[in-house]
């Protein structure tokens, strides 16, 4: 496309859309004593920590929010890591990328969670675009939108006028 920008979210109808997967988080583990929202660097984190508000707002239910750190531009030899050690044994975590495109950043997000017992681990996004290449699905999804692989998505969580952006 030739710059071409169509709104695809604006900030009230990105506000819904967290609102609404906090309660389908909160429905799925309600008999948790504590959530882990781990965000992949960038607007993966804001979107992890606009979630855990939400949640904290609708439910009792204990949250923590961490920060996966790794470079979305070189995630082959990219090193990944949290932003801190946390005791994760046996605790629900739910990874949070702004947009799942192909599935490599969720899969690479990974590695710092494979030698911990994790009790339960899920994914969120505030848009899929289903475009898998990796065995990736979200469990819980802001909203699906077909795209094509020339088309890309830009998400702003980083100011009062938050938006996603089709161009």
């Amino acid at each position: 496309m030739s710059g071409t920008r169509t709104l695809v979210l604006n900030h009230k109808q990105i506000k819904q859309k967290i609102i609404r997967m906090a309660y389908e988080i909160y429905e799925r583990n309600a008999s948790e004593n504590l959530l882990i929202f781990a965000g992949i660097t960038g607007m993966g984190y804001q979107l992890a920590k606009y979630l855990s508000e939400a949640l904290q707002e609708i439910s009792p239910l204990k949250v923590k929010v961490l920060e996966i750190l790794l470079d979305k531009n070189d995630i082959n030899r990219g090193n990944v890591a949290l932003s801190e050690q946390l005791d994760l044994n046996e605790k629900c975590v739910i990874i949070v990328d702004d947009v799942l495109n192909t599935g490599k950043t969720l899969v690479y997000a990974l590695k710092p969670f494979l030698d911990i017992p994790i009790k339960k681990m899920e994914v969120a996004v505030l848009v899929n675009r289903s475009h898998k290449l990796f065995p990736v699905t979200p469990d819980y999804t802001g909203l699906e939108l077909a795209t094509t692989l020339n088309e890309h998505i830009t998400v702003n969580l980083s100011n009062e006028n938050n938006t996603v952006h089709l161009h």
